[in-house]
């Protein structure tokens, strides 16, 4: 009798979902039309992270899906173990789907004797056995280059530029600002694409989240006027721009942000801010947030991530999200 031949060239995949944003993972999978992967998380009475697969892994892809939101140290440390049990689990390749990148801020030694911590958790990444990472709007490009495996940085400016036409009246009369000189190229980009005018401010700093002076770069005056930036925390700076921005003669004052972590007084900040509407995307939980304040907008990105993922598992190019928004 013949030996049995078995297919062996189609590999499964399977999205896991930890802690942070089941709802973002929710969509995804939905997207992709199957279901998350089954596992139990949980912590002891001390505080110990416990994680448990309830579905076979060996030999599968596996994308597990964690954000920096919330109790941020402890989804990162919940990332790391099921990372680590999909590698003892013989996963083929684990990828990690950051929306938003832990500690991506402290991406530099600005001062004596700072850590680069975005580096010590590629470094803390890669070593519990992650393969690959998928995330979105780095607050510093270079970050992939701390990571020694494939890094793809998903961008949400096709999305944002689909919000805009779609719904601020005369956005072709309108200005995209940059709130501090970062954001330069990130706005000049925006603008090209819109073949609109783009103007910066500058800032000077007191220490971190604070912020002494700003000077507009640019005209507004009659205009309706964008800001467009990677991250609102607190959210002093976008607010002290809106104001800076109506002094200067705008009309109408919107604001892009990419992740809306809106920590400490940042809500009540936007509630009683100038803005007509302050836009996010969801790679941070935002359901909360938008109750408390009806200013606070959400872009859904999980098509991005799902498509991404999609092309990372059938071996495709993944460059076609940087400039376009997929639609089935």
């Amino acid at each position: 009798m013949a030996p049995t031949s078995f297919e062996t060239d189609f590999v499964y995949f399977q999205v896991f979902s930890g802690s942070s944003h089941p709802d973002l993972s929710n969509k995804i999978c939905d997207r992709l039309q199957q279901q998350v992967a089954k596992a139990t998380l949980k912590k002891f009475s001390n505080k110990e992270t416990s994680v448990e697969l309830k579905e076979s892994v060996r030999g599968q892809d596996v994308y597990l899906v964690q954000t920096a939101a919330g109790e941020v140290n402890d989804h990162l440390m919940e990332l790391l173990i099921m990372i680590a049990a999909c590698k003892t689990a013989s996963s083929r390749r684990i990828t990690a789907v950051i929306p938003s990148f832990f500690y991506a801020r402290q991406d530099k030694k600005d001062k004596s004797r700072a850590p680069i911590s975005a580096k010590l958790v590629a470094n803390m990444l890669t070593t519990a056995g992650a393969d690959h990472i998928i995330t979105m709007d780095l607050h510093a490009s270079q970050i992939q280059g701390f990571f020694d495996i494939p890094v793809d940085n998903l961008y949400a400016e096709p999305a944002i530029l689909k919000y805009i036409k779609e719904s601020i009246p005369n956005w072709q009369t309108s200005v995209i600002v940059s709130p501090d000189a970062g954001g330069a190229k990130r706005v000049t980009s925006i603008a090209d694409r819109l073949n609109v005018d783009f103007a910066l401010i500058h800032k000077e700093r007191k220490r971190a989240n604070e912020v002494e002076k700003m000077t507009l770069v640019g005209s507004v005056e009659g205009k309706v006027a964008i800001l467009v930036d990677d991250m609102a925390d607190t959210c002093g700076t976008i607010c002290m721009a809106a104001d800076k921005l109506v002094e200067a003669g705008a009309e109408k004052v919107y604001a892009f942000c990419v992740h809306g972590v809106f920590s400490g007084p940042a809500i009540t900040r936007l509630n009683s801010s100038k803005f007509e509407a302050v836009v996010v995307t969801n790679t941070i939980p935002q359901e909360e947030n938008m109750k408390k304040c009806t200013k606070i907008q959400c872009i859904d990105i999980a098509m991005i991530l799902a498509e991404a993922i999609r092309r990372t598992h059938n071996g495709e190019s993944v460059s076609y999200l940087f400039s376009h928004v997929p639609i089935c």
